[in-house]
């Protein structure tokens, strides 16, 4: 079944022509990538689809119900859920209090079990969960954001960047991360600059240059592509 789709969005920033009539799906249980340069549209893609941008052409379905004109904390509480580009913590709240912000659109029965996952899942975070979310490292401040995420019990969790900024050691423990939501039975639509780490985990990838996706194919296939592994994995 498919979670989302986007069918021929064309998105504008002022007169610039930012999204240019793309179409992609994401199905249940899958991790789907979307790859490409910076400034090839990607960021913008996930915008779109959470509701903080307006296609001016096309349509964004998710759980086979048009997104048009549903305001983005709406989009939240019916099931979709973004970790943003450069993660956004709430800098002077604690661990906990974050991750309880992100619970605004649940049910308060549920926070506290919620809450046990998400520790469960990130046990750093619950070694810090009185600390300010100012001071952590880079990388606890991304697990606090997919935590905080994860607390909306979201139906589809897309991450935007989530290795940006990142040591090497880091990035993997992030995509290790991934990957075991992924066994959980999550639904994922990553964007990411490091193509070779999001390819490797993904069961479908798209790739993006200039607004348009210019090739698709199962993560394996864009990993074994020539012309994939030249524009973007250094080969």
């Amino acid at each position: 079944m498919a979670v989302l789709e986007v069918e021929n969005i064309n998105v504008y920033y002022g007169s610039i022509h930012a999204i240019k009539g793309i179409s992609f799906e994401v199905n249940e249980g899958e991790i789907v990538t979307l790859i490409g340069a910076n400034g090839a549209g990607k960021s913008t893609t996930l915008n779109t689809v959470s509701g903080l941008l307006h296609p001016s052409t096309g349509s964004v379905s998710f759980l086979g119900q048009s997104l048009a004109k549903v305001q983005p904390h709406k989009i939240v509480e019916r099931g979709l859920a973004q970790v943003p580009e450069g993660r956004r913590v709430f800098a002077q709240m604690t661990v906990q209090e974050n991750l309880e912000m992100g619970a605004y659109t649940q049910d308060n029965k549920n926070i506290h079990e919620d809450l046990e996952k998400v520790y469960s899942l990130f046990p750093r975070l619950k070694e810090r969960m009185h600390q300010t979310a100012g001071t952590l490292s880079g990388g606890e401040q991304q697990m606090l954001a997919m935590g905080r995420a994860l607390m909306s019990r979201p139906k589809l969790l897309m991450l935007d960047e989530p290795s940006m900024g990142l040591a090497p050691i880091l990035v993997e423990q992030i995509f290790d991360i991934i990957a075991d939501l992924h066994k959980t039975g999550a639904t994922i639509l990553l964007v990411e600059q490091n193509a070779q780490m999001a390819l490797s985990i993904a069961n479908r990838g798209y790739v993006m240059e200039t607004g348009k996706i210019v090739t698709t194919g199962t993560g394996q296939e864009l990993l074994a592509s020539p012309a994939v592994r030249k524009a973007y994995l250094g080969g």
